[in-house]
């Protein structure tokens, strides 16, 4: 099980700096909807990590499907705190880590 990542550049540096191959950057040509597209279609990645300005950008849809989705677990990161976190982890794991 490997990590992805979707953002735009110094967001996916920072974790290609600490190890994670599988990054996907929006920019003008590739849009946030394009980028979870190729993600989703890894069926290596366990966990996707998006920041949240491209979260936002997502059709609400995509968000749902995102929401629940269990494989892979996906996260939004960023200015924004994710209320939700706690849930996909203890949803992902079947163990609520914060206890």
């Amino acid at each position: 099980m490997e990590i992805g990542v979707i953002g735009r550049g110094m967001f996916t540096t920072g974790f290609r700096l600490v190890g994670v191959h599988k990054w996907f950057s929006v920019d003008d040509e590739t849009t946030s909807e394009k980028a979870v597209n190729l993600a989703l279609e890894d069926k290596e990645i366990g966990v996707l990590v998006i920041h949240d300005t491209e979260w936002q950008e997502l059709e609400d849809k995509t968000q749902a499907k995102l929401s629940n989705s269990v494989h892979p677990t996906v996260i939004a990161i960023g200015s924004e705190v994710d209320d939700t976190l706690r849930e996909r982890i203890r949803t992902a794991v079947g163990v609520d880590l914060w206890k």
